[in-house]
């Protein structure tokens, strides 16, 4: 499987000197393909979720418990914003980020967008593979098998990726530096 460039969009021209922020479902390799770009581009890096875990002192669990997923989304997206003003250039953005409109505007207006396609059972084995310790497991994977889980966020998500997405890349049976090498393919326009 190769890259997906979506129907209707023009030549990556426009898009080009933007930054490349990576949507997707967790266990897409969100993070991991974000840290390969960055090295591969020479280029500044964010992971969302991740600064949103040290700036506030707990896990995205504790978080969601503490705050409210409303809270979270709201954080995301002030931190969305401010590594943009930054010049940031790979976004590791969060899952759920596309679920606010204001964030898709954002996103589709001021970065290329690649959505990381995983199916939900590869990102069930992803990140089981990762074995995460109780207190790291995803507030909204919570309450059922984790398969089940994605295959219901994805639904619910699918329509709000391909929304915002300039550029879509099937993750399946690739490791992080070969989806890279696609996401790279792909905004030069080749497959």
């Amino acid at each position: 499987a190769f890259a997906v460039p979506m129907l209707g969009f023009a030549a990556m021209d426009e898009t080009t000197n933007r930054p490349v922020a990576l949507v997707g479902l967790m266990g897409a390799g969100k993070s991991s393909v974000a840290r390969v770009l960055g090295e591969r581009l020479g280029a500044s890096v964010a992971d969302l979720d991740t600064m949103i875990e040290a700036g506030e002192g707990g896990s995205i669990a504790e978080l969601f418990e503490r705050s409210g997923e409303a809270w979270f989304r709201r954080r995301e997206g002030e931190l969305l914003g401010q590594v943009l003003r930054q010049g940031v250039r790979v976004i590791a953005c969060g899952g759920g980020l596309v679920t606010d409109a204001k964030h898709r505007r954002e996103l589709r207006e001021r970065c290329t967008v690649v959505w990381l396609e995983v199916t939900p059972a590869e990102a069930a084995r992803r990140v089981s593979a990762q074995a995460a310790p109780p207190a790291g497991v995803r507030p909204l994977l919570a309450g059922g098998a984790p398969e089940s889980r994605r295959r219901e966020l994805l639904a619910g998500r699918e329509t709000l990726y391909a929304e915002v997405a300039h550029v879509r890349v099937p993750t399946d049976g690739r490791d992080a530096g070969q989806v890279a090498d696609a996401v790279l393919r792909a905004l030069a326009g080749g497959t």
